[in-house]
């Protein structure tokens, strides 16, 4: 079923979105095989899964925006796909985004006045009272009577109230273009919102805001997020696309009850992938053994002739028939066997080097200026130290960072490592000048002549299948986890990370976090993850406007 704007609105509940067996690939890689959907109005699905498996792919396919290689998708005419950069030139300015977000209200307005004045010139018109009535059930929907209060809750709510309207988006910053390509979706208010990593760029009050309007639109979401409080809140359901028994698997719950479930779906694969294969060696021995069961040697004597032909027929048929049932039920096992579970990536490797037994300081920062961005009187790391620093988007973690790793000169201040000490920096936005090398290439050039090193396999950052691929081609998540191993192949004495868990899949987020408590050396992390700041054990820094907070 295809919709448009002719095709009356579906049953309440019913499905609105839906996809059959899609398939994608890109060259000889492929990316979806079979993936099937249904979304129904007042569903919030999240789509999960390891880097690279395919969720903005997917999510392009529904919205349209590509066209798949095999299936088909049926979508609403007033289906809304969040852009990862917004489809407006660097002239046009803030104000006009957002009359441009409220044109289809606009035009609701203007065909519902043209209706009242049909009415007014001729009430018995049965067809401009029954289009009429259609008009108010869409102006309803689209809640046009609220419509500027509407986009100005949107607007202070993701951040952007202190932007000034006549802005032209050439002069917005990576975070405030991404923030309007949200609020304009928002403000338009379609049926179906796709949304690929609507987190990004948005401090705690714009995500609370964007968790509380996605869960009181009437409408249904598809969504691609690694925000783990974030799909808890909002998501009433799950889409794992990682490699399963059956296919992409969906979960009738949140962060939280996935978590649970995929660690038992993953074990119900193993133990079925192990009896199988048990099975498989049985009945292939049946079929050998039995096949042998036959009587041979010596024949009968004349007298025993008759009695053992028939014995013997008996027996045969016998036989045969058991190696015929085993050899049906081997044929029917090997034809519809699960495959081997495929191995996860595991991260095996170390984030920082053990600093022995000194039981010094690690870092020392005192009376740092960057003009207009950071000031901090003073910060001690012990060379065991665990520090988080947190704060709103613009109050100077990244600065802190990059003036840290030494990539950015302060005007005045010191910043003081350990002699001789190693410092290492996983930026937010990975960038590799030549997109054609492969993770192999910059690895083995990076660490392949240290004996201490791992191999890039035992990292278990980069999967087996993507380490001969160029770069280029690589998910933005694969390109931060190859930054990462590039970082800690011979792990560092300090590691300083820029919101390490963006763009990662939830188990590498998981592990990350894992390793990040038992890390032995310094451990600096700047990073808006609430999943990860809950837990955090160590020391916090919250930074405001530039400054070390003093009430935190």
């Amino acid at each position: 079923m295809t919709f448009d704007a002719n095709t009356p609105a579906p049953p309440r509940g019913s499905a609105v979105l839906t996809a059959r067996d899609l398939a994608k690939s890109y060259g000889t890689r492929v990316v979806l095989d079979g993936v099937c959907l249904d979304a129904a109005p007042g569903q919030r699905l999240g789509l999960v899964g390891e880097n690279g498996v395919g969720k903005s792919t997917l999510l392009r396919l529904l919205g349209g925006v590509e066209e798949p290689d095999a299936g088909t998708v049926s979508r609403p005419a007033d289906t809304g796909f969040l852009h990862q950069e917004l489809p407006h030139g660097p002239d046009t300015t803030l104000a006009e985004v957002v009359a441009e977000a409220l044109e289809p209200v606009r035009a609701v307005e203007r065909r519902l006045a043209a209706g009242a004045a049909a009415l007014d010139a001729d009430p018995a018109d049965d067809r401009a009272l029954r289009e009429y009535g259609e008009l108010l059930t869409e102006a309803e929907r689209l809640q046009v009577w609220d419509a500027d209060r509407r986009a100005e809750v949107v607007t202070a709510g993701l951040g952007l109230a202190g932007i000034a309207p006549d802005r032209p988006v050439g002069r917005m910053s990576g975070g405030q273009r991404g923030r309007l390509g949200l609020a304009a979706l928002l403000i338009r208010r379609p049926g179906a919102l796709l949304l690929d990593e609507p987190t990004n760029h948005l401090d705690d009050r714009a995500l609370e805001f964007l968790e509380g309007y996605l869960r009181a639109l009437p409408g249904l979401v598809v969504l691609a997020s690694h925000d783990r409080v974030f799909l808890d809140a909002v998501c009433t359901g799950l889409t794992d696309l990682d490699p399963a028994v059956a296919g992409p698997v969906s979960y009738g719950g949140a962060y939280s009850f996935y978590l649970r479930e995929k660690r038992l779906e993953r074990e119900r694969w193993e133990q079925r992938h192990r009896w199988e294969q048990d099975e498989l060696k049985h009945l292939r021995e049946a079929v050998r053994t039995t096949a042998r069961r036959v009587s041979h040697g010596r024949g009968p004597t004349d007298n025993a002739k008759m009695a053992y032909d028939y014995r013997g027929g008996r027996v045969d048929r016998q036989v045969s028939r058991r190696v015929r049932d085993a050899r049906n039920r081997l044929e029917a096992l090997e034809r519809d066997q699960v495959r081997r579970p495929p191995r996860p990536l595991r991260f095996a490797g170390a984030l920082t080097r053990n600093p022995g037994a000194r039981g010094g300081t690690a870092l020392r920062v005192r009376d740092l200026v960057v003009p207009g961005r950071l000031r901090l009187e003073r910060l001690d790391l012990p060379d065991t130290g665990r520090l988080l620093v947190t704060g709103p988007n613009g109050a100077g973690k990244s600065t802190l960072l990059y003036t840290l790793a030494g990539r950015l000169r302060p005007e005045s201040g010191r910043v003081e490592w350990r002699r001789g000490a190693s410092v290492a920096l996983l930026e937010q936005d990975v960038v590799f000048p030549d997109p054609t090398r492969t993770p192999r290439s910059l690895y083995e050039e990076r660490h392949g002549a240290r004996s201490d090193a791992p191999s890039l396999d035992e990292l278990g950052l980069v999967a087996p299948r993507d380490q001969d691929r160029p770069v280029g081609e690589l998910s933005v998540g694969q390109r931060r986890r190859l930054a990462l191993a590039l970082l800690v192949g011979r792990a560092p004495d300090a590691l300083l990370l820029d919101e390490p868990t963006n763009h990662l899949s939830l188990a590498l987020a998981e592990e990350l976090e894992e390793a990040l408590g038992s890390a032995p050396g310094a451990v600096v992390v700047a990073s808006h993850d609430r999943w990860l700041r809950r837990r955090w054990a160590g020391t916090t820094l919250r930074l405001v406007d530039g400054r070390a907070d003093p009430d935190a």
